[in-house]
């Protein structure tokens, strides 16, 4: 499959529940009264189906799209740890100072 790899299948799924599938959930049903309203049909109550069907596609291509991200970002942060741990020369971890070696001396001016 072309939108998720396979590769893919070793992440653990999004909550059904998540931003995107709220924001296109809402969205489709959205889509769902302009349309009734750009017919001249009563926007609330006319279509009652195709708001519910608007909506629940919104909701999974929300789902997906979300699904989609999470797999990108985690395959950018495996690349990422992968160069990380490839050049370690690049990547040293700097000595721990104390707060007394950071600030300078006060000397108040009177």
């Amino acid at each position: 499959m072309v939108f998720l790899p396979d590769e893919s299948r070793s992440l653990p799924p999004p909550p059904l529940v998540n931003k995107g599938s709220i924001w296109l959930g809402f969205t489709g049903w959205v889509a769902a009264m302009l349309d009734n309203g750009f017919n001249h049909r009563p926007v609330l109550r006319s279509g009652v189906h195709r708001q519910i069907l608007f909506a629940t596609v919104g909701w999974f291509v929300g789902y997906y799209l979300v699904k989609r991200m999470e797999y990108v970002h985690a395959k950018q942060d495996r690349e990422l740890f992968e160069y990380v741990r490839h050049h370690p020369e690049d990547f040293k971890a700097a000595e721990k100072k104390r707060i007394g070696e950071l600030l300078e001396d006060f000397h108040p001016v009177r």
